[in-house]
């Protein structure tokens, strides 16, 4: 079995092209989207049109549940003006979208962890507002009420990673197909160096074990940038473009 894993889409319909082109490209079984499908300052309605055409098992991430969910004034603006774009029919949609789905062969996928949309599951936040990797004693904390699976897929944090838990699952994040960093939020994009690509994993399952392909691939960042202009907010086109906000 393959398996394609992608996350935190965040409206960018240029990377989330590429992404599912190479998915195509590389034959997989089956592809679960992990959730905060399209709140961003780029494409959100065209965005959640192909989605919803494909009809992927989709994890309802935490900007889905806040785009129905919050008042105006405590959205972000990339929230506010996704809001604008969807009609209120797409916002009840992604509302309606499951917090967790159980798929075949042991596999949970969430958007957080498995009973929090908006924590991480295998970073946590440093004081200064970078994320590391979880403590051993954390990370036991959050990984409960798996249902017996053996590997659960997660996103939100926006950063690729595999973690082999002793006598435990295995836990993979893809990363983030169209957002590097939330530029609304953009504490670790002022400290790190991080990059615009798209990110995806591919998971293979081979003799009752899984590998995994952490991608990374180059797509026109340069257009989703200048959509950001033209939607009025420059201070995402860096994001967009180098993975920073300046």
């Amino acid at each position: 079995m393959r398996l394609a894993v992608i996350s935190d889409v965040h409206g960018n319909l240029p990377a989330l092209e590429a992404v599912l082109d190479d998915i195509k490209a590389r034959g997989v079984d089956t592809t679960v989207n992990l959730g905060d499908c399209v709140t961003s300052p780029l494409w959100p309605l065209e965005t959640l049109e192909l989605l919803q055409s494909l009809a992927l098992p989709t994890v309802r991430g935490n900007h889905d549940r806040w785009i129905e969910e919050f008042p105006e004034e405590k959205l972000s603006p990339a929230g506010r003006f996704t809001r604008a774009a969807l009609s209120a029919e797409q916002r009840r949609a992604l509302h309606a979208l499951p917090p967790r789905i159980a798929l075949e062969q042991g596999i949970l996928a969430v958007h957080g962890t498995p009973n929090d949309d908006c924590a991480m599951l295998l970073e946590e936040m440093t004081d200064d507002g970078r994320y590391v990797p979880a403590r051993r004693d954390v990370l036991a904390s959050r990984l409960v009420d798996l249902g017996g699976a053996t590997l659960v897929l997660c996103g939100h944090s926006h950063r690729q990673a595999v973690v082999q838990v002793p006598r435990g699952p295995m836990v993979v994040n893809p990363g983030s197909v169209g957002c590097p960093v939330f530029a609304d939020i953009p504490i670790a994009a002022q400290l790190e160096h991080r990059s615009p690509h798209a990110r995806y994993a591919v998971l293979t399952e081979r003799r009752g074990h899984w590998q995994a392909e952490l991608l990374a691939l180059t797509y026109d960042w340069d257009h989703a940038a200048a959509r950001a202009v033209e939607t009025g907010f420059p201070h995402w086109a860096g994001a967009y473009a180098s993975g920073a906000v300046i």
